[in-house]
């Protein structure tokens, strides 16, 4: 078993957060929702492979208000009509900043973003894929366990 950085260093996990905190606020305050902050999480999530984080953002985005249509179809949005422009702007601005180095397509992806969010909202979706980016990073190489959890989202023991 991996040690938990979080744990191991928890000076740099109390900076992270702060950091992660200022994004979520910088966020809001520039016009990008809730659900939409919780969508960006949950697609880099799935493309990074981060199931602690999985599980807790599907959860955090039902409690904000996102269908779970939206969330069982989230890793084919580009093929189903249930996603808003702007749902669809901030799903390719993830997946641009988390499939790393920029094609083509991911610079075609941010150039309609910005376009459909305008300036302040594109950058805090940016920001918001950076930071979850770091946490999956961080949750995997911790090897953080997912724990089972009842119909309501409670833990089972």
């Amino acid at each position: 078993m991996r040690p938990f950085l979080d744990k191991s260093v928890p000076e740099a996990w109390q900076a992270i957060t702060a950091y992660s905190a200022v994004v979520s606020k910088a966020a809001a305050e520039r016009g990008l929702t809730e659900q939409e902050t919780e969508l960006i999480k949950v697609r880099a999530s799935q493309l990074n492979g981060c199931t602690f984080c999985l599980d807790l953002h599907c959860r955090q985005a039902r409690l904000a208000g996102v269908p779970q249509q939206k969330l069982d179809v989230l890793p084919a949005w580009r093929e189903t009509e249930v996603f808003t422009e702007r749902e669809a702007a901030v799903l390719g601005v993830t997946e641009a900043a988390t499939s790393l180095p920029l094609t083509d397509d991911s610079q075609a992806d941010l150039a309609a973003a910005r376009g459909v969010l305008g300036e302040d909202c594109f950058v805090a979706a940016e920001w918001v894929a950076i930071t979850i980016n770091a946490f999956n990073r961080l949750s995997i190489l911790s090897e953080h366990p997912v724990r089972p959890r009842d119909a309501e989202g409670k833990l089972i023991h």
